[in-house]
């Protein structure tokens, strides 16, 4: 077995010389002045819409509703454009469906009535030169060619040649301009996002009519409300909601237990182990390992407990302190774990979302200290295709905050449920760690729930053994030791790992993080039942994520992201007497990313983009995965085929060449060196590039079974970098010896 090797070399930052260029149709696209007209209509339309709501917010809440999913660089650019670019106005951005069903952008822009009569007045000269100059009509082979438009005397018309470009092509992309008016439906205490409309919160609902206070307000645009201030917003204002979702939730834990068995059980006091963060139901305080776990409280003293709201918390703990101890087959060679626990719900009741989010802020501010945290609280509510839960959302901006990590259950489903119910909050987090389950035999149990997050992000991210009805897990809750099953159960057990690598083996999250993603979705595809099990099923014992068979060379690297182009051309893969690479290779990015609820679909705020493989000789890198999108090449890449295939916005890449026994060494070229290339992009444009931490881990597949890695690591050092081998028992020795207490004299 070969050990897996950590890698640090320098990384050159470049930024984007490149320039847009000037706006071009697609093949096939053509652009008519009736099509003009028509957007000059909508224009007009909202134009008395909004005449007639000037009393609640001064500008004006337009949705483009596009033809298709759209890129950035397809965002309309000269609509809207006054002041400063369109996109500085997006306030929303969700999916509809066109008439034939296929899914398309609906992005919402906050603009001014000079704005939109700038618009009007662009496209009406626009609609003038179609007429005059075109027959009423441009193709894309018309416009496309540079001197048909630069011919044109632009003198005779009130717009300039580049305005001209930006209307025809915005006026390609976009169907129709509409106000969408979502409304918060439904009853009962509701957590309410409004569209930023750079009017604060509280004065903008006053002048609805609906006074909040400070206590009500989650963020500058999220607030709660009652179910009569829900009516009057929906009766006198709902073009001001951005998003609406039920407050009051049960968080469900799993509750498949059976077999109760007590049982007398021992364990030895706790030493230096690491401590684990764990938000949950409450923890009793009298089973056996109770020692282990530092318990906080955190439910209101006047809602009353039953017996059984413990049981939930008090088995996740069981298996974070002493899972192995409870099923020796599933060892996992990471030994035992403190954990600090914080009661924030009940079995019994449901549960204030608003208030949960508000506790899980006030919990990882006031304990900065645990950089691992535990929440297999789930909502039965399925999440909204539209945008992230409120709750997730919490948990991605403390994971960029405060530099930790959440391991989250995907959350179970009732035998009464539908078997393709979608997975509750905060099962939709992105930043985290989602973890599904599998029974005995790896096939999806009764109890899963379908993942998938915004139409593309991969969720749940991993899996591992949960138990089911052909095989149970052993837990502890009040009554002792029990069977039962869930994806609560799954995720303690990958909660134990994640600690492991990064408390005792001192990696960074993000290392941790793709060593155990890359480890689940090993050498294949991503599994065709990936909306239940994820990327693919974690090994059970860390020995499996941290050593390779010894015709594999596995390395992390670190590092940080800073401008659009993060790089190293120094890699020096080892090659046969022939001059060629006889290897396969892998590899997995993972990083967090700020982001922003209030954009709706276009959720993730920095896209990091990687490219992995033989330096070619025009100097840029052929990625393994023959990945275009950034690499200043002719080909181009749809926005639908770039987030499906390249997971574009994902904050989890994984790219793969396919192991076959046909396949043959790839020849050097005369740059023998490999390359790893990371490319950023922001799509708000607030500088969310910057500073972005991304841990890499690569995996090289000898084709003869030979193992290389010593002359690898020969050749890294020959080449300036610090190879270290990540031994597991010399970095236990190290961390035992950090946590010894000192007597001082």
């Amino acid at each position: 077995m070969n050990e897996v090797l950590s890698l640090k070399g320098k990384f050159d930052h470049i930024a984007n010389r490149s320039r847009p260029g000037s706006p071009k149709l697609p093949t096939g696209a053509k652009v008519s002045a009736d099509k003009l007209q028509q957007l000059i209509d909508d224009l007009e339309t909202m134009k008395k819409y909004w005449a007639d709501h000037r009393d609640i917010i001064p500008g004006m809440l337009i949705s483009a509703f596009y033809i298709k999913i759209a890129a950035k660089s397809n965002r309309i650019s000269g609509f809207f454009s006054k002041g400063q670019a369109p996109n500085e106005k997006v306030v929303g951005a969700k999916f509809g469906q066109d008439a034939e069903k296929k899914d398309r952008h609906i992005i919402t822009y906050y603009v001014s009535k000079e704005d939109v009569a700038n618009s009007i007045k662009h496209a009406f000269e626009v609609k003038k030169i179609l007429n005059n100059q075109f027959g009423g009509e441009i193709d894309y082979k018309t416009f496309n060619a540079e001197k048909n438009i630069n011919k044109l005397d632009f003198d005779h018309y009130d717009i300039a040649r580049t305005m001209f470009k930006k209307i025809i092509a915005d006026a390609w992309f976009v169907e129709k301009f509409a106000v969408d008016e979502n409304g918060a439906k439904g009853s009962d205490y509701r957590i309410v996002t409004l569209y930023n409309t750079g009017q604060a919160t509280k004065e903008v609902l006053k002048r609805v009519g609906i006074n909040i206070s400070n206590d009500q307000m989650l963020d500058d645009q999220t607030v709660r409300l009652a179910e009569n201030d829900i009516n009057l917003l929906n009766e006198r204002a709902p073009y001001l909601v951005a998003m609406a979702a039920v407050d009051l939730s049960k968080y469900s834990s799993a509750d498949f237990g059976i077999n109760d068995s007590f049982e007398d059980m021992t364990i030895p006091a706790p030493t230096s182990e690491p401590v684990v963060g764990v938000i949950d139901t409450p923890f009793d305080q009298d089973v056996y390992f109770a020692d282990w776990v530092d318990y906080v409280d955190c439910i209101d003293s006047n809602i009353p407990q039953e017996p059984n709201d413990s049981n939930h918390g008090t088995c996740v703990d069981s298996i974070i302190v002493d899972g192995p101890s409870l099923n020796p087959e599933l060892d996992d060679g990471c030994g035992r774990f403190k954990v600090k626990h914080f009661g924030v719900a009940l079995s019994s009741s449901r549960t204030s979302s608003f208030t949960l989010i508000r506790q899980i802020r006030n919990i990882i501010r006031n304990n900065q200290e645990i950089k691992v945290w535990n929440l297999s609280l789930g909502s039965e509510t399925e999440v909204n295709k539209n945008f992230i839960s409120a709750e997730g959302a919490a948990l991605d901006q403390l994971q960029v905050e405060y530099n930790v990590i959440f391991v989250v259950s995907a959350t179970n489903r009732r035998p009464e449920d539908s078997k393709t119910k979608r997975i509750g909050a905060p099962a939709d987090s992105i930043n985290s760690l989602v973890v599904g389950a599998v029974d005995k035999d790896n096939n999806v149990p009764s109890y899963s729930r379908k993942g998938g997050v915004l139409s593309f992000f991969i969720k749940p991210d991993i899996s591992c053994f949960g138990g089911d009805i052909n095989g149970y897990m052993k837990v502890v809750d009040s009554d002792g030791r029990i069977d039962e099953r869930g994806t609560s159960f799954s995720a303690a057990w990958i909660t134990r790992k994640l600690a492991y690598l990064i408390e005792i083996m001192g990696l960074s999250r993000e290392v941790a993080k793709a060593l155990i993603i890359d480890s689940a979705y090993g050498w294949g595809d991503l599994p065709k039942n990936h909306d239940y099990v994820g990327n693919g099923i974690v090994p059970t014992n860390i020995k499996d994520i941290l050593e390779t068979p010894s015709d594999e060379i596995r390395f992390v690297i670190q590092g940080v992201s800073d401008k659009w182009n993060t790089y190293n051309y120094n890699l020096p893969i080892p090659i046969d007497k022939d001059d060629k690479y006889p290897f396969f290779a892998r590899a997995t990015l993972c990083y967090f990313s700020k982001c922003s609820r209030a954009q709706g679909v276009d959720y993730t705020n920095t896209e990091l983009d990687l490219y992995l493989g033989r330096i070619k000789d025009n100097g840029r890198i052929d990625s393994i995965n023959e990945n275009h999108q950034s690499d200043l090449s002719d080909i181009a890449v749809r926005e639908e085929d770039a987030r499906s295939n390249f997971r574009k916005w994902d904050t989890v890449k994984h790219i793969n060449q396919t192991v076959k026994s046909s396949a043959r060494p790839k020849k050097a070229y005369k740059n023998p060196m490999w390359g790893i290339s990371i490319k950023s992009k922001d799509r708000l444009g607030h500088n969310n590039r910057k500073n972005i931490p991304f841990g890499i881990v690569v995996t090289l597949k000898e084709m003869n079974g030979e193992n290389r890695i010593d002359d690898f690591i020969q050749r890294l050092n020959l080449r300036g970098w610090i190879v270290t081998k990540i031994d597991i028992q010399e970095r236990i020795n190290v961390y035992n010896q950090a946590e010894q207490d000192i007597e001082w004299d």
